[in-house]
């Protein structure tokens, strides 16, 4: 989980959006973890090992296409820069009441990342991540 640090949504005959995500903002929210492994997760994915975030602070992502498939539904075709690694990305994205929901699924290896385990081999992460998230534009 973690909030837009900041972003921009244009709605006009040329939609677009972008925005920014401090990193170190991210907090691993897993019901399923103990808390113990839940707060050693956390620490991983914080460090040189995954994210970085001392190193690469800012997550960023911004629109290259906006397709619109219907009646508040959409294709967004991006770029997302994570890691220090840049790769197309594209999202099916829907509103309602003026949230946005959505989710896509990344490889963490195109982005520089091996996936690792930790709690004694016990959580173990995939290469494919699935991103779900919920953005409230405000106006």
């Amino acid at each position: 989980k973690a909030p837009i640090d900041r972003g921009e949504i244009d709605d006009s005959q040329n939609p677009s959006v972008e925005f920014w995500v401090d990193a170190g903002k991210l907090r691993v929210v897993d019901s399923d973890l103990s808390a113990n492994d839940r707060a050693e997760v956390q620490t991983t994915m914080e460090g040189p090992r995954v994210l970085a975030t001392d190193r690469f602070p800012q997550i960023h992502f911004r629109s290259t296409t906006i397709q619109k498939t219907g009646a508040g539904h959409w294709i967004v075709r991006g770029e997302l820069d994570l890691h220090g690694n840049t790769r197309p990305v594209e999202v099916a994205v829907t509103e309602q009441d003026g949230s946005y929901r959505g989710s896509a699924t990344l490889k963490q290896r195109d982005f520089g990342i091996s996936p690792v385990s930790i709690a004694g081999g016990t959580v173990k992460v995939k290469d494919s991540v699935t991103v779900e998230f919920e953005v409230v534009a405000a106006r």
